[in-house]
């Protein structure tokens, strides 16, 4: 069939959770932008996108694709000050995927893809988080389980400019992702480790529903470090109902 490069496809899920409650918000940066604690409720959504700019970079193989990830934070229920977003986190990726189908016994090995990565929450001065990644996922696949290991390596920033030096004591060397289908239902796993004596990491728990037509109910709970970059040094344990457009398959 005919390439074209212009087809925008679907990366991280794409979600709305209308509902969502953090049981432990994190007021300091909350109290030097407003002067108020932060709501426990708010409404957090993520939209995630990916274009493939070279289908076939090695022969019948290798991929080079760009994506764009935004996901935030919004206080919308908190109407004496004008329902104010909270954070927006930006990640631009540039991926190079290789196809592949080796057997490791338990599972086959269908995809490794290397990957630059830039997260932001585009702020200035106190505020502004920023770090790039480089990454290696292997993405491992057995009937309706799906398993992604990324492990990754934090490009140094100068010394004088970093906004977060420490931010690899919280968000770790790497995440596992599990995803399992069951019919129209799925089951979802993140995890994150620092594998350090101060042991810090996350974990989100995930599930989607059949709600109407092609629109899957989402339920979604996080717990631990790192959900957003305003809030990566303090711990979060929040859950959320609402809608998926676009999961992980």
């Amino acid at each position: 069939s005919d390439y074209n490069p212009f087809v925008v496809l679907p990366h991280k899920p794409t979600y709305l959770l209308p509902i969502t409650y953090n049981a432990s918000p994190n007021n300091n940066p909350s109290r030097k932008l407003t002067g108020e604690d932060m709501q426990y409720a708010e409404i957090k959504f993520q939209l995630s996108l990916k274009v493939v700019m070279v289908p076939k970079l090695f022969k019948d193989n290798g991929q080079l694709a760009f994506a764009y990830t935004q996901q935030s934070y919004w206080q919308a229920y908190q109407f004496r000050r004008s329902s104010p977003f909270r954070e927006t986190n930006h990640e631009a990726e540039l991926m190079l995927y290789f196809f592949n189908d080796v057997d490791l016994m338990v599972m086959k090995n269908r995809m490794i893809t290397w990957g630059l990565l830039h997260h932001s929450n585009g702020r200035a001065e106190q505020f502004s988080r920023s770090w790039n990644r480089l990454y290696l996922n292997f993405v491992l696949e057995e009937r309706n389980l799906v398993i992604s290991i990324k492990p990754w390596y934090r490009i140094p920033d100068e010394e004088k400019r970093d906004e977060n030096p420490d931010i690899e004591k919280f968000y770790g060397y790497g995440e596992v992702l599990a995803h399992y289908q069951m019919s129209e239902y799925s089951i979802g796993l993140l995890l994150r480790n620092n594998f350090r004596s101060r042991n810090r990491g996350a974990i989100q728990l995930s599930w989607t529903f059949p709600l109407y037509n092609k629109v899957n109910g989402y339920l979604q709970y996080f717990n631990g470090y790192g959900e957003s970059l305003i809030d990566y040094n303090d711990s979060t344990n929040r859950i959320g109902l609402g809608i998926m457009l676009t999961n992980w398959l």
